[in-house]
């Protein structure tokens, strides 16, 4: 039997395999021909620009202020780090097929980058690209702050890339590389005839002169070229340790002298090229490939002017705010907010640690079953997936620079309304890691560079846990989309393209049925179907991080009996959305079931989890008497089944949860909607993740279900009056505080505290919380529930 088990899982495993090498084939034919191929794909740098392709072109920039010894090895910037002397940075605007601006506000280092990137797609290889970089000091800079600039170029896989001219002409620097997937390309340079450069003060100046760029080659095991802070410092640790050697600590060069890497133009596959500036400096960046059209100093303010212009065009169209928020301020931050998020958009190529082993603790049936859990996971054997490509927006550039499942459907509502084709993309590269069983990895943490950012114990996969599909809210607005008149153009691809998902959406939604399945027949309860009940997997007795709200609190203790209100919300939501688009599609054979099932949720919701003693919804345990009871926890727990849409506006629940909702004793604030009742005994306590701050992608679900409601011609009159009430004033309040904490610390933030409205955890968390982009949009509504400005 256990050889057999043992046969299965290679087998699966094999299956994977090559059906991940199937995908990335077409991935990359696909990607090597269309305006999508390049951009700034590691956003955990500052900035790096990178193909849509595995083992290929890396390029990176690195930087510092280098007047003293004692700071300049410290500042230098590369990857995006929490904290790190920052006033704010990130994307002013963005748009994946032209490019955009980035400003940098350095304080650290005393310098403003201005970071102009810009594409000219074309030619047989993706096209070429540009970057301008303009250098200001700030303030409290010295007249002659010293600037050194390292930008480098890698190659992880098979290809050419070399400098064209070595020491012959170094002031005429041209890498030329060249590789099948690519073609033939030269990356050049060129900086403004107003830049101040250094001068002689020193003797170590006659054997390397910084009045030119410093051009340093090397061969780097290809998996390290993303280390490329440590080459570089190595390359200077090697030279400053010949200096010392040469004129000894008494006799040393200025910092900005010392801080270089040794001029060494060679062959190799690693490329550095070292400039160092005094006070204002512009340099410009060209790819340029041979089969595309060129970018040049003459053409580049141009384009760049150009770029900005459609980009802001664009935004009038799609994401004007409406009222209250009219003010110019407000456009300025909603495009900052929404250039961030898109400007997040990364690829990424590697693989991944998951656990394999199918343990049956894993099933969680026995009482104390997350001790089990815990020891069967440290027996596991961990295997390493293949490498796999993700093409995926990140919550925060600094913090979490990777693929999470169940941010990305979040991620993607405003990006579905500026570019269907890059929401498509991406959907679609999730989908294409699912495997055999239905098992999407929550967290994407592929290779050594995305396991360098996360701690040991959170990096590997584990095929029995879930998160939320929060894929499906994307395929429900598709869905919408293709009934809007506007979208006519559109809505052939868009009917191939969820056709061809369909099937894919159909093995999630079982493997959510068959992994977390809820116990109802053990225990004699009551409901509608024995079938519809649900558990999230993955529980310990502080947290359940499969379900997203982490440390919200739960029953106590864990029990194999327990039923989840947000899990079955979630399945809820999922067969809803696949009823309506087996519907639209004409799957005769699957509506009957996905009618019946869809019925079969949203009858058990109401039977398994609505609390008349406390008048909300709440998850269910088994206490000593082995009977089931409600444990209520007022939170975003409590109108999950409103906030996915499950209620229609006449459900006769629906005041109790508008009461709550405005409840300033409960979840109401002057900043949005807590997570946890102020009136709970958790509320605010130990990690105090989910238990009392506001987040903005549950206050967007809250938002859309009472636009919903107050404009439903089903809603009672006193029910659309009190949701319409809530809705402008939540969304006026909302939006604000996000608003008023950008202007205040330079940065969106993972959430908001309910007391104060102060920004906290994760700064520049630029997912989810632009959502605040789709909210300023959204409808503004008079007190009968009519739409004054904006439409459905």
């Amino acid at each position: 039997m256990l050889s057999s088990m043992r046969g299965a899982v290679k087998l699966r495993r094999l299956a994977f395999y090559v059906a991940a090498l199937f995908l990335l084939q077409i991935s990359r034919a696909n990607a090597s021909n269309d305006t999508l191929l390049w951009g700034p794909y590691r956003p955990n740098l500052y900035f790096g620009v990178r193909p849509r392709l595995p083992n290929s072109l890396l390029t990176g920039l690195l930087w510092s202020n280098t007047d003293n010894y004692a700071s300049a090895q410290h500042n230098f910037r590369h990857t995006c780090e929490q904290h790190e002397g920052m006033a704010g940075y990130g994307w002013e605007e963005y748009d994946a097929r032209n490019g955009g601006r980035q400003v940098i506000h350095d304080t650290g280092n005393k310098i403003d980058l201005t970071i102009d990137f810009v594409k000219v797609p074309g030619g047989q290889h993706g096209g070429s690209w540009a970057a301008k970089i303009k250098g200001v000091p700030r303030e409290d800079a010295p007249p002659t702050l010293v600037t050194t600039l390292i930008f480098y170029a890698g190659m992880e896989g098979l290809g050419e890339l070399a400098f064209k001219n070595g020491d012959e002409d170094a002031d005429a620097v041209v890498l030329h590389g060249e590789t099948g997937e690519l073609g033939a390309f030269d990356i050049s340079f060129e900086d403004s005839s107003e830049n101040l450069l250094p001068y002689k003060t020193h003797p170590s100046w006659d054997s390397k002169p910084l009045d030119k760029p410093l051009l340093n080659s090397m061969q780097v095991p290809p998996e390290a070229i993303w280390q490329a802070k440590n080459i570089a410092f190595t390359s200077m640790k090697a030279e400053i340790d010949g200096l010392v050697q040469q004129f000894g600590q008494e006799n040393m060069p200025p910092p900005w002298q010392a801080f270089t890497i040794k001029q060494d133009p060679q062959p190799g596959n690693f490329h550095m090229v070292q400039k160092v500036f005094v006070g204002s400096f512009e340099t410009d960046i060209f790819f340029n490939s041979a089969s595309g059209p060129a970018v040049s100093s003459e053409t580049l303010t141009e384009t760049i002017s150009a770029s900005s212009k459609s980009f802001k065009k664009k935004f009038t169209e799609v994401f004007k705010p409406l009222p209250p928020f009219t003010k110019s301020a407000y456009t300025d931050f909603s495009e900052t907010m929404f250039s961030n998020l898109f400007g997040g958009i990364g690829y990424f190529y590697g693989d991944s640690l998951v656990d394999r082993s199918y343990a049956p603790e894993y099933d969680e049936d026995n009482e104390g079953f997350w001790e089990e859990t815990a020891d069967a996971r440290a027996r596991a054997e961990i295997v390493k997936d293949p490498a796999v490509e993700l093409f995926t927006s990140v919550p925060s550039r600094p913090f979490f620079p990777r693929g999470f499942l169940w941010d990305e459907g979040f991620h993607l509502v405003p990006i579905v309304d500026w570019d269907l084709d890059v929401t498509i993309d991406i959907v679609k590269s999730w989908f294409n890691l699912i495997d055999q069983e239905g098992w999407i990895a929550r967290e994407q943490i592929l290779g050594a560079e995305a396991r360098s950012k996360v701690p040991a114990e959170f990096q590997v996969q584990y095929p029995h846990y879930a998160n939320p599909p929060t894929l499906f809210l994307i395929i429900d607005i598709l869905i919408d989309k293709l009934s809007d008149p506007a979208n006519a153009s559109s809505k052939q691809k868009i009917e191939s393209e969820l056709r061809h998902l369909y099937p894919l959406l159909k093995r999630q939604y079982q493997w959510f049925r068959r992994t977390q399945y809820g116990d109802i027949k053990s225990y004699d309860r009551e409901a509608f179907s024995t079938k519809e009940a649900y558990r999230w997997r993955g529980r310990t007795p502080q947290h359940i991080l499969t379900s997203g709200l982490d440390d919200y609190p739960r029953p106590q203790p864990p029990h194999p009996g327990e039923l989840h209100t947000d899990l079955i919300s979630w399945v809820g939501m999922m067969a809803s959305t696949l009823l309506r688009l087996s519907t639209q599609l004409d799957e005769t054979d699957d509506i009957a079931d996905f009618t019946s099932q869809n019925k079969a949720i949203l009858r058990n919701i109401d039977a398994l989890h609505w609390s008349s003693e406390h008048k909300t919804y709440c998850d269910a345990t088994i206490d000593d008497y082995e009977d089931s009871i409600h444990v209520c926890h007022k939170g975003y727990i409590s109108i999950f089944p409103f906030m996915t849409g499950l209620l229609p506006a006449d459900h006769k629940n629906i005041p109790h949860i508008l009461n709550l909702i405005a409840n300033d004793k409960e979840l109401w604030s002057p900043y949005g909607i807590r997570s946890l009742s102020k009136s709970d005994e958790f509320y605010g306590t130990e990690e105090n993740y989910w238990r009392s701050p506001i987040w903005v992608n549950m206050n967007y679900l809250i938002l859309k279900s009472l636009l919903s409601t107050a404009t439903s011609a089903a809603a009672p009159a006193k029910v659309k009056t009190q949701a319409t009430k809530i809705y402008t004033d939540l969304r006026k309040n909302l939006v604000n505080n996000v608003f008023e904490q950008w202007q205040k610390t330079g940065f969106a933030w993972e959430q908001y505290n309910p007391e104060t409205g102060d920004g906290q955890r994760t700064q520049h968390f630029t997912g989810w919380t632009s959502l605040v982009v789709v909210i300023m949009r959204m409808p503004d509504l008079k007190p009968s529930g009519e739409i004054r400005h904006g439409e459905l």
